[in-house]
């Protein structure tokens, strides 16, 4: 087994993408082979595969918006400096292009990486078609090459599409990697929060995009909870600050977007609370049936994610991936010309509200459902969470219907028998939860253990809150095995 070269020191967390990279550029077997790599810009992609390349000798080229031409030109230089040629490579077209590519790999495995690759293919159309050709198998280009073949790409459209149905290279990659934004718990020692509650705020702003610290506030970060509002004010409302156009800039970037004006309609009808198509549809003025594409669109560029709600069959909520987006929806978009005016401080008193209740409590909700995927101990919940996600329960005795922040779903069974229901609970961020929260669980889980296809005798009763539990809650609760609290301090060190 070949030992790779080490995550170098300038690169937090991301041990389990630099592992799958050098696994796949280290790969000693003969034959040309091909990766890809997505992610939305600013996660540190290029940061990854650029040191890669570096660690194993390899070659990257960082692609720009360019003509085919211009492009290869640019292309044979940096083959030019890379091989210890006289003067630049010539490249004719693409097919000799990526021969040459798969020839630095004739004398063993070569990283060999190009960047934001959809700039590329814009310009040239069949280059996903030349690259298939080129890796034919059987192809002598191919099978006397070891290049280990990268390409990159923010464009998450385009790249979710690369590999997909009936495009060329469907079958041709034996690596297909995401660079996802950092969790929540990595965010906070990113951002070197030791605070839960205030690492929740933050985070409710900013999630898990690593250069929105670096390049973007130029390391400011809260020094602690009487800092927080100054904070938002000078490195998030302040126009001379990059993180104030930011989420403008994310929908400008990807192709797939062109109008703009209604996919910002759609967002900060989401940003507003309003998850279902036909609530979307009510906000900005438009027919159900109309959305299907600008929902499509923002799903596939990664700025939507639709949850399934396990208790209603066909029915489904969005909600907005992006934190930052959310913020801007919410606080920036409807004050922007006060902030542009450096009003931040008195828009920023005047969103309180707001900012609780369309960034903060969903956000917080977000998080919990992520602990209970990702870090709660499987005796936590009598199992293991495969799914997480709000749902609502009707009671058909009251004619009511119960809006339930989290519905933990346990794995599939193997047969035909009922799924487990391992926990649903109540999440708040302002309010302390007490007794009647208690009850109004207990009631939701004896409607769920007559439910078809669910197994909920067991199901755990979850109560979440930022500002805690009343003590008469606390003292029920430790004769209740089946009650959880979860208050921040548990979400980011607890199981």
């Amino acid at each position: 087994m070949t030992v790779g070269p080490t995550k170098p020191a300038g690169i937090f967390d991301r041990d389990i993408e630099w592992a799958e990279l050098v696994r796949f550029a280290t790969d000693d077997r003969a034959g040309a082979t091909l990766g890809v790599v997505s992610g939305r810009r600013r996660q540190g992609k290029t940061l990854l595969l650029y040191e890669l390349a570096r660690a194993t000798g390899g070659f990257y080229f960082g692609a720009t918006e360019a003509t085919q031409a211009d492009s290869l030109r640019r292309l044979g230089e940096a083959l030019g400096r890379h091989t210890g040629a006289p003067g630049p490579v010539h490249l004719a077209d693409w097919p000799s292009a990526v021969d040459a590519l798969l020839a630095l790999g004739r004398q063993g495995p070569v990283t060999v990486v190009i960047d934001e690759f959809p700039y590329l293919a814009r310009a040239s159309r069949d280059l996903p078609s030349i690259i298939q050709h080129a890796l034919t198998p059987g192809r002598t280009e191919r099978t006397g090459s070891r290049t280990r073949l990268l390409l990159c790409g923010s464009a998450l459209s385009f790249m979710g599409g690369l590999l997909a149905g009936s495009a060329p290279l469907r079958g041709r990659a034996g690596l297909e990697l995401p660079v996802a934004p950092l969790d929540y718990r990595a965010a906070a020692a990113f951002w070197g929060l030791g605070d839960p509650s205030l690492a929740a705020r933050v985070f409710a702003i900013v999630g898990g995009t690593p250069a929105y610290r670096r390049e973007y506030v130029q390391d400011d970060a809260p020094t602690g909870p009487d800092d927080f509002d100054d904070w938002v004010v000078r490195a998030v409302l302040n126009p001379a600050r990059p993180l104030f156009r930011e989420a403008r800039y994310l929908l400008a970037e990807d192709p797939d977007l062109r109008d703009t004006a209604l996919y910002h309609s759609v967002l900060a009808a989401v940003a507003e609370g309003n998850g279902t198509r036909g609530g979307i549809a009510g906000f900005i003025g438009r027919k159900a049936t109309d959305l299907q594409h600008p929902l499509t669109v923002l799903e596939d560029a990664g700025l939507l994610v639709r949850d399934p709600d396990p208790l209603r069959s066909g029915r489904s909520r969005y909600r907005i991936a992006e934190p930052l987006i959310t913020f801007y929806q919410a606080v920036m978009r409807p004050a922007w010309t006060a902030l542009e005016q450096r009003r931040g401080m008195d828009v920023w008193r005047r969103s309180q509200r707001r900012y609780t209740s369309a960034v903060l409590g969903p956000g917080f909700e977000e998080t919990v459902r992520q602990w209970a995927l990702r870090f709660a101990a499987p005796e936590t919940f009598g199992g293991i969470v495969a799914e997480a996600s709000a749902a609502v329960l009707t009671d058909p005795s009251s004619r009511t219907s119960h809006e339930l922040d989290i519905v933990a779903l346990g794995e599939p069974p193997l047969g035909d028998g009922p799924r487990p229901l391992l926990a649903v609970g109540e999440v708040k961020w302002g309010r302390t939860l007490a007794r009647p929260d208690l009850d109004r669980m207990d009631r939701a889980r004896d409607l769920l253990v007559s439910r078809p296809g669910l197994d909920a005798r067991d199901a755990r009763l979850l109560l979440a809150s930022a500002e805690g539990f009343t003590e008469e809650l606390r003292q029920l609760t430790d004769r209740r095995p089946d009650v959880v609290l979860v208050d921040p301090v548990r979400l980011y060190s607890g199981d």
